[in-house]
């Protein structure tokens, strides 16, 4: 039934969600359904736990894979949150995301969720600068979304690999922003030598 209700928000937006358009698209009664949902926005908070969870596993399954502890729930969620702004509008995200700002209960399902996960990676996820780099996530989300024809693929990628540069210690950026940095300091021990002879010249 779940899987249901989101597929009709990804499909007609969250209007489109109604009891009877869910029960008949999950081959139930009415009253079955309402057997499990009073109502409609206890189900709609009900399908947003379940992308929450989902949201979950999948940041959970990148991040065991990611052998750099500092900010390694902030790439996750990069690269989760970049999966939903490349699927645009199909995405069941879309319009339960939307509705998150209007929707004082979604809110405090989102608060929540992002407080018990930053709790939970205080220690590799707290710095200002990965704050930053989530925030930024979530606004190229909305505007992919507000976009008419949304964002450039090849932007999204850009916007994406920078995002994820950002997350890595600062001796990295270091690295990649001055590549050659080891080797300025080895040039040719008499090249002064050669450039004050030919001054002298």
């Amino acid at each position: 039934m779940l899987d249901q209700a989101a597929r009709i928000a990804a499909e007609q937006g969250l209007a489109a969600v109604t009891l009877q358009a869910v029960a008949q698209a999950a081959s139930v009664t009415k009253g079955g359904l309402l057997h499990h949902f009073p109502g409609k926005q206890p189900l709609i908070e009900a399908v947003f736990t379940d992308l929450l969870a989902r949201l979950d596993e999948e940041i959970d399954g990148l991040m065991a894979i990611d052998a750099q502890p500092y900010g390694r729930f902030t790439r996750a969620y990069v690269d989760a949150f970049f999966r939903e702004t490349r699927d645009g509008e199909k995405s069941p995200w879309a319009a339960i995301g939307i509705s998150c700002m209007a929707d004082a209960g979604l809110r405090l399902l989102w608060s929540d969720w992002m407080r018990a996960r930053l709790e939970r990676h205080v220690g590799t996820d707290d710095a200002p600068a990965l704050s930053v780099v989530r925030y930024a996530a979530d606004g190229i989300w909305l505007a992919n979304l507000t976009e008419t024809a949304g964002l450039d693929a090849d932007e999204l990628d850009r916007l994406h690999d920078d995002l994820k540069r950002m997350t890595r210690p600062m001796d990295d950026h270091r690295h990649d922003d001055h590549p050659h940095q080891d080797n300025l300091h080895h040039d040719n021990p008499h090249d002064n030598n050669q450039h004050d002879t030919r001054t002298l010249r």
